[in-house]
């Protein structure tokens, strides 16, 4: 319920700061000389965003109607429901995947009964490679996402070189318990949307 009310409250501020002209890419009218994003970075959310629905339409066609994606300034924001855990990190993968992304926002909701014995050994292998990366100074932590998954651990993220990257995958294999690890990290060179 506080997600819906802070997801309302996010809409109705974001509605608030549009004009009424064209199609924009949250389904309101937005004019293109109101948008705060270059001609550019709007085209490319919008291919971003297209990409990614037709990817996942092709990998269930249910995430069709299930599955709804918002593309802001390259930033990719997940909500809708599935069945289990396990889709909702392979949606998340897919989002990560997307040519020219910076970040990946998942509010999908699981349809599936919970088992706490099992959340809790997965959040424990979480914490536990959240805290190697940020007690490793050649990790920067923040960029990235972790989830794991009955003993099975998704990255997703930015590093900077490919040592970053080793190192992050070599800390996710040392932690007891683990089954797997689904790496989808990126390296800052290879973005098509980079800070200056």
């Amino acid at each position: 319920m506080k997600n819906k009310l802070l997801l309302f409250f996010m809409l109705c501020t974001l509605y608030g700061c549009v004009g009424s002209a064209s199609k924009g890419v949250f389904g309101t009218g937005v004019t293109i000389a109101l948008d705060p994003r270059s001609l550019g970075t709007q085209i490319d959310d919008s291919i971003m965003q297209k990409n990614l629905i037709t990817r996942l339409t092709l990998k269930e066609k249910s995430y069709f109607l299930s599955i709804k994606t918002q593309v802001l300034d390259g930033h990719i924001i997940l909500t809708g429901n599935v069945n289990n855990p396990e889709e909702k990190l392979q949606i998340t993968k897919l989002a990560w995947e997307t040519e020219g992304v910076r970040s990946v926002k998942n509010d999908i909701k699981i349809k599936e009964k919970f088992s706490f014995k099992r959340s809790a050994k997965d959040a424990l292998i979480s914490s536990q490679l959240k805290t190697a990366m940020i007690l490793d100074k050649e990790i920067k932590a923040s960029n990235y996402n972790v989830d794991t998954y009955k003993k099975k651990i998704f990255i997703y993220g930015i590093a900077m070189n490919s040592d970053e990257r080793k190192k992050v995958i070599s800390e996710a294999k040392k932690i007891l318990d683990v089954e797997d690890v689904v790496a989808s990290i990126f390296l800052v060179e290879d973005l098509r949307i980079q800070k200056n």
